[in-house]
């Protein structure tokens, strides 16, 4: 056997001749288990075995650097390209030097007044503005910042693959044919060609990424330098808020800058405040318009129903919240809204008061005297001037003469007020408290101004308009607020409780308590903003409710727990409030009117689903739930229908089916098992149906889906109705049908398509019997036209003389005496 295969393989590799070949086969036929094989040819043998052993192996060594260099040769040009897609999308490094350019220059704004340029003192204002655009210009660079890491490890991580690939020993295995090797010299040629401007590239951009980087970590440290130093003087004015910081009045000034530079200064800054506070909170600007147009909507409606009814006052007494709808909703969601927003800039919340402001305005001509109109448009003039006086973010000699005469003349004019004023003409009686509080402040502001107190004199000038001016914007918010419910109220008074109820029995002109309660807070907050020690009392209440707490594996904080039960809560009163308006019945005013209003009601629960599915989705969101806790409840809820609580998923998803397939809308009418009435509502799990007794009939929604539902409303509210009667033996039956048919077609209310009928059924006992069948355009009038044609047919029979023929039913009574006396002579004796 091995000297077959010694033969095979030396017979391939060429090695033996045929001859040979010959002599081989003979010597085995003759000798098999000689061994003729002389020692020359093993030896000549073996090392052939060598060689082609150490041939074999390089060739295989080669053809496997030969894939190796394929796939890393691949890998290269894939990373190249990915390489070149990058840099093509990354930002170019002018571009980011320009915005940190800008952040420098905004920097320089920021610390204008309060590092650079002082003068003789800080104000608080110029403090808090500064430090709010630090604020935000360090979120930028910061922003910026970790774009330029992400993009520098990015960048980095590219090369380091391309060395990392070129470096591998594969590549330098060369082969050792020469065609082959030419070849793959061109591929290396070619990847190189392709290679070295991307790695230049790369290099290029590592370079400038981290001179960015460093000029980015320095302007970071410098704006937390700036907005250390900045805290550290707002902590000292506010411990020290009664320190004298300038000379008296009467004293020659100290130094100051030039007015036109502070009030470039000033205008830059709140600028710079302004666009950056509306940049962060854009969505809630476009929250509060959208709440002002659904008010103002609503409020025209309300106004074209007093106006159809003819119940609008001309004065507008009791009703000032119709006369001008958009105003008063502007009016009024503002004044609320603007609690949306936390630590506004002034610029933002002096627009706010204006708005108010010029609202009420227009809203008050004509309504109250002109006597407290005048004293209502001094004190906004008054507001306004010290307003404009509070944006001037450092101090001047003639600004505090300015700030005198305005106290001043705001104490002047409130003494008089209280001790002149027509109190009998003022609608809201509690403005004469704050007009008093107002002489008071401005008093002090007077003197503190005086004697070189001028933080404090710029706070209490600015406070004590402030405080008139939102009291009266608050009062009347309220009073209008007030205003419209009671006037909603007093013409939806078929309200359901289900729906949406108050007991308007205990509301009159005046609003509850936890109204006033409720603006007295927002008074005082606003109030509190204005004074150096507001953040340091109001930092740790709201540290308390953002700080994260543990409770197990689940993090959470007051303010998202409260964040989501709000919202939850608002989504459930705003479906409700939904749901009652949309059964509002004094929208109606005809009858054709209804299939309108079973169109909106048909969608209602559709809507409902929407606004509580968006308020949990929101609740969520802005809680920070983890979805995978929301697993775990809805794997526990799993376990809970299986157990117990089938009956109320069916109903549950019954609604849906009765939601979206609708074989049943709000208006209906309807015949389930015998109940026949109108559909009222379709709930979540149950549906009300109305019935013709008054009876509201809770019906599950799976038992309604289960059950002969009857929709006469599916094919407009027609009806066959039909009249069964019966006539004498001898009458005319051409003359019957002809009368029949003129009374029916002198009724108005039939449908003429499909026309009525009039066909005989059978011969009775007693009378012909006929069937009249005739359609009617509404299911609900069917009973009075019924009745209608009733009469009418019984008074033309009359005319005519055609009786309707009564049953009857003969008796025939036999004697029983006369029986037995007839059968006793029909029996014979026996014999």
């Amino acid at each position: 056997m091995k000297l077959l295969l010694q033969i095979l393989v030396c017979q391939t590799l060429g090695l033996l001749s045929p001859i040979a070949i010959a002599q081989q086969k003979d010597s085995v036929k003759n000798s098999s288990f000689k061994d003729t094989t002389n020692n020359s040819f093993v030896a000549k043998m073996h090392a052939f075995a060598k060689e082609s052993a150490i041939s074999s192996a390089k060739e295989l060594d080669a053809d496997k650097a030969a894939l190796v260099q394929n796939k890393i040769l691949e890998e290269v040009k894939k990373n190249i390209q990915k390489a070149k897609i990058y840099l093509k999308k990354i930002e170019d490094t002018s571009i980011t030097q320009l915005k940190l350019k800008l952040i420098e220059a905004d920097r320089a704004t920021a610390i204008d007044g309060v590092i650079t340029n002082k003068g003789t003192s800080q104000t608080f204002r110029n403090l808090t503005a500064s430090s709010k655009i630090l604020n935000e210009l360090q979120a930028k660079a910061t922003a910026l910042k970790t774009t330029l890491n992400i993009r520098q490890q990015q960048l980095s991580t590219f090369r380091y693959q391309l060395d990392s690939l070129i470096s591998v020993p594969e590549l330098f295995k060369f082969p050792a044919d020469s065609l082959a090797l030419i070849k793959y010299m061109q591929q290396i040629q070619v990847l190189a060609y392709e290679s070295t401007p991307v790695d230049s590239v790369l290099k290029e951009n590592i370079l400038s990424t981290q001179t960015l980087l460093n000029k980015a970590n320095t302007l970071m440290f410098a704006l937390q330098t700036n907005q250390e130093e900045i805290l550290s003087n707002e902590q000292n004015m506010a411990k020290s808020s009664f320190r004298r910081e300038i000379e008296n009045i009467w004293e020659p000034p100290g130094l100051h800058r030039p007015f036109k530079e502070i009030f470039q200064q000033a205008k830059s800054k709140g600028a710079l405040t302004f666009i950056f506070y509306l940049e962060n909170n854009i969505g809630k600007l476009i929250i509060l318009a959208l709440l002002t147009l659904s008010s103002f909507i609503y409020l025209r409606s309300l106004k074209s129903i007093y106006k159809e009814h003819e119940i609008l006052a001309n004065n507008y007494e009791g009703q000032l919240v119709l006369r001008y709808p958009f105003l008063s909703a502007t009016l009024i969601v503002v004044n609320i809204g603007q609690f949306m927003f936390f630590s506004p800039p002034f610029i933002l919340n002096v627009i706010f008061w204006i708005t108010s402001c010029i609202s009420l305005t227009i809203l008050f001509y004509s309504f109250i005297t002109r006597y407290w109109m005048t004293v209502w448009l001094v004190m906004v003039s008054f507001f306004l001037i010290a307003a404009v006086d509070n944006l001037i973010l450092q101090a001047s000699w003639a600004e505090r003469w300015i700030m005198l005469i305005v106290s001043i003349a705001g104490m002047v004019t409130g003494v008089y007020i209280i001790l002149k004023g027509k109190k009998q003409e003022l609608r809201e009686k509690l403005i004469i408290f704050s007009i008093g509080f107002m002489v008071i402040l401005e008093l002090s502001s007077s003197i503190a101004n005086i004697f070189g107190r001028y933080n404090l004199a710029k706070t209490l000038l600015i406070s004590g308009y402030l405080n008139v001016v939102v009291s009266i914007l608050f009062l009347w918010t309220l009073r209008l607020i007030n205003e419209g419910l009671f006037l909603a109220f007093s013409v939806y008074k078929d309200h359901d409780k289900k729906l949406f109820y108050l007991n308007f029995d205990k509301v009159g002109k005046k609003a509850p308590s936890i109204f006033y309660a409720l603006f007295v807070l927002g008074w005082l907050i606003l109030f509190g903003r204005n004074f150096a020690g507001y953040e340091y009392i109001v930092t740790p209440v709201r540290e308390f409710f953002v700080t994260e707490r543990t409770l197990g594996d689940y993090t959470f904080s007051i303010n998202g727990l409260l964040l989501f039960f709000l919202i939850m809560g608002i989504a459930l009163i705003t479906s409700k409030i939904v749901s009652f308006f949309a059964s509002d019945r004094h929208l109606i005013h005809e009858k054709d009117d209804r299939s309108s209003n079973q169109g909106i009601g048909s969608w209602l629960l559709l809507i409902r689903i929407f606004i509580l599915s968006t308020g949990l989705f929101l609740a969520i969101a802005a809680a920070g739930i983890p979805l995978d806790r929301i697993t775990i409840v809805i794997g526990a809820l799993g376990v809970g229908i299986g157990f117990g609580l089938q009956n109320i998923v069916n109903n549950l998803v019954s609604g849906l089916v009765i939601a979206f397939e609708k074989p049943v809308n709000v208006g209906d009418i309807v015949d389930v098992d015998g109940k026949e009435g109108t559909m009222k509502s379709v709930g979540f799990r149950s549906s009300v149906i109305t019935t013709w007794d008054g009876a509201d009939v809770v019906m599950p929604n799976g038992d309604l889906l289960n059950s002969h539902l009857i929709n006469w409303s599916q094919s407009g509210n027609r009806r066959r109705v039909y009249i069964t009667l019966g006539i004498a033996y001898d009458s005319d039956l051409s003359l019957v049908k002809e009368l029949l048919s003129q009374t029916l077609d002198g009724e108005q209310h039939l449908l003429k398509k499909p026309a009525p009928l009039v066909q005989y059924e059978q011969f009775g006992s007693s009378s012909i019997d006929l069937r009249i069948y005739f359609w009617v355009r509404d299911f609900r009038d069917s009973a009075s036209i019924k009745s209608d044609i009733i009469i009418a047919i019984a008074t033309i029979f009359k005319k005519n003389n055609i009786k309707i023929q009564i049953p009857k039913q003969e008796i025939y009574i036999q004697n029983i005496d006369d029986a037995n006396s007839s059968k006793k002579a029909l029996i014979k004796p026996k014999t």
